[in-house]
Parts: C-alpha cells; sequence; structure tokens
C-alpha cells in the first residue's frame, strides 16, 4: 500500500497551480488585470505573497488589503478600490465563498492504493468491501464490517461486530467499540471515542456499581466528528448521532442521547446522558447540557451556557443558568450595575450614621 497524490495543472503553469484568468471563470468572476499571473496557494491578506490568493470580504480588513502582496485577490465590487497593488483582482459576489472552488485544485486530496498493511491485524470473521484501506497496527475484530471504500487510519481498532459506511474515513488512534454503527461518508478524526460505557452507577451495599451499557452508538451519514471527542454507547436504548452533524474536538457525549440532524456541536461542550437535541440546533463552545432535557429544532445555545431545563425550538438561550438570550443579556446588565448600586448604599448609611 502507498501513497498518491493527486497532481495536475488548471490553466497555470506547472503543478497545482491557477492563473487569474482560470480562477475569474471557475468562480464566474470579472478578472481586472494581468490574467497570466500563477498562484499555488491560499492566504491571509497580510501574509499573502505573489504566488498566493487572497480574498476581501470584509472592510475591517482594508488595512490589510491596502499593504497585501498577493498575487491575486478576489474581492466584491464595494470593496474593489481598496484593491489597487496587485497583479490581478476578480470582483466577485461572495469572495469568502468563491475560495471554497479554488481550495480542491490548490490542494488536492491525497489518495491511497487499496489495501491492508502486512501488520494489520483482521479478525477471519470480518468482511472488508472493495477498495478498503487499512493502515498500519490498525485492528479489525470479529464480525466487523468495512464497507466499500472505506479507510482505516493506522492504530485504531475496529471492534467487534462494528459497521463502517461506504467511503467513510477513520483516522489513526480512533477506537470503535463494539456494536457501534458508523454511517456512509462519515469522518472521526485521531483520538475519538465512540460507544464506550456511559457514566451509570447505582449505590449499593455502601458501593457504586456499575449499571452494564448493551446499547449501541449509532452515527449516521455525513457526521464529522472531532478529534479527542467521545461519544457513548446507550445504556438499554441506543445513543443516535443524525446524519449530516458536524461534532467538534473534546466533545463529550453522553449515553441514550439523541442528537437530531445537521447539528452543530462545538469544541468542550459537554452532553449528559439522556438528552434530545433537535434538527439543525447548535451547541457552542464549552455550554454544559443536564441530563434528560430536550432542546428543540434550529435552537441556539451560546458558548459556556449552563442549561437545565427544555429548549423550546428556534430559541437562543445563554447564561448560566440558561435562559433566553435577551433575558439573560438584561440579567448581565443588572449585576453589572450592582457594585455601584452597592457603593451608593454605603454613601447613604455613611451619611445616614453621621447626621
Amino acid at each position: 500500500m502507498s501513497s498518491t497524490t493527486e497532481k495536475g495543472t488548471a490553466g497555470g503553469e506547472g503543478v497545482r497551480t491557477l492563473t487569474a484568468l482560470a480562477i475569474s471563470e471557475l468562480v464566474k468572476g470579472e478578472l481586472q488585470g494581468d490574467g497570466t499571473v500563477c498562484v499555488s496557494a491560499v492566504a491571509p491578506l497580510d501574509r499573502a505573497g505573489a504566488n498566493h490568493v487572497a480574498f476581501l470580504a470584509n472592510s475591517r480588513y482594508s488595512g490589510m488589503a491596502a499593504g497585501t502582496r498577493a498575487g491575486v485577490v478576489l474581492v466584491s465590487s464595494d470593496l474593489a478600490e481598496l484593491v489597487t497593488n496587485v497583479p490581478a483582482r476578480v470582483i466577485v459576489d461572495k469572495p469568502n465563498e468563491a475560495v471554497f472552488a479554488l481550495l480542491p485544485l490548490l490542494y488536492p486530496e491525497t489518495t491511497w492504493k487499496a489495501g491492508v498493511h502486512a501488520t494489520a491485524v483482521i479478525n477471519p470473521g470480518a468482511k472488508l468491501g472493495k477498495n478498503v484501506v487499512v493502515e498500519e497496527y490498525a485492528v479489525i475484530g470479529p464480525g466487523a464490517v468495512l464497507e466499500e471504500n472505506v479507510w482505516i487510519g493506522s492504530h485504531s481498532v475496529v471492534g467487534e461486530n462494528v459497521t463502517v459506511g461506504h467511503g467513510s474515513r477513520i483516522y489513526p488512534h480512533v477506537v470503535l467499540y463494539a456494536g457501534a454503527e458508523i454511517g456512509e461518508r462519515a469522518i472521526i478524526h485521531s483520538g475519538a471515542r465512540i460507544g464506550s460505557d456511559g457514566f451509570g452507577y447505582v449505590q449499593r451495599n455502601g458501593a457504586h456499581e456499575k449499571i452494564p451499557h448493551v446499547g449501541r452508538c449509532i452515527i449516521g451519514a455525513y457526521v464529522e466528528i472531532g478529534a479527542n471527542t467521545t461519544i457513548d454507547r446507550g445504556s438499554v436504548d441506543d445513543t443516535v448521532i443524525g446524519a449530516g452533524t458536524k461534532i467538534d474536538n473534546l466533545v463529550q457525549i453522553g449515553h441514550n442521547c439523541r442528537i437530531g440532524r445537521m447539528c452543530l456541536i462545538m469544541s468542550q461542550a459537554g452532553i449528559a446522558g439522556s438528552v434530545r437535541i433537535g434538527d439543525g440546533a447548535i451547541i457552542a463552545g464549552q455550554a454544559g447540557v443536564g441530563g434528560h432535557i430536550t432542546i428543540g429544532d434550529g435552537a441556539r445555545i451560546a458558548g459556556q451556557a449552563g442549561v437545565f431545563g427544555d429548549v423550546p425550538a428556534g430559541e437562543s438561550w445563554s447564561g448560566y443558568p440558561a435562559r433566553p438570550h435577551k433575558e439573560s443579556l438584561r440579567t448581565t446588565g443588572a449585576l453589572f450595575k450592582l457594585a455601584g448600586m452597592l457603593k451608593r448604599i454605603e454613601k447613604l448609611l455613611d451619611e445616614k450614621e453621621k447626621a
């Protein structure tokens, strides 16, 4: 098994380069300047050089634009006059979105030849589909199923009876516990642990007795799970992550949770057991959600919020304890005024004592 990198030119000279003319055609923008200028990478305005393409979509970065050395700048029409010292500029409605069209061409993904490395351990009862990659020292357990075009990174463990769906990418040092199900084209980054036991105990005879966890952990299609994130299996019910949901690094999701489709869960969020989160909800960084709570479709939980009760669909909540965002802002504002109020009260009491 060996790695190869896709190479090619697209309207420019050499490997992985684009001309200003080709860029304008790709993003359907208006070229102004030298169409033969070649770029080979993307960079921010303040660090870009002659071989970079940069973009300007917000006037707050006008200072950077004035001094940029980029070869090509994608810029909206209302900001175009802020970029006058570059060899070429491309006028486009949404420069920050247009640049996405260039990334696959300038940074082609590494592709790997299908095969199983000699150091990998594959149980005879496992089933491997076509074009599967299993890298160095990976372990595939009994009854595991790797569907077509699955990529298992080095030192990863795919446990007993785990299913990994078509086209999914499992990065190095991931552990998929027994019985987990991974949908098609999912991405799981290094260090993630999927299907570990939840934190469930009963106190009996003066000791904390562990509750057996026999439920599954089911990850939907097109889900992405960040590095060092942990998702517990269900105790009796299943833990389920809906299709298209994106989970950041260092997130903890407890047992029996049901997270809907197309949700966003940011870094260091902690979600306790048996939480229900509706489709399209957003949980921002370091938010904490207590157990057995329901968060409705499209709801938004602000960073560092502490959620102790149900959140209705479509609402934005913040603060600790979390409450509707406007109410939280009023409460915080009142708290900031408290110190001044106390000083005035103390002054009045002092004047009363002297009278």
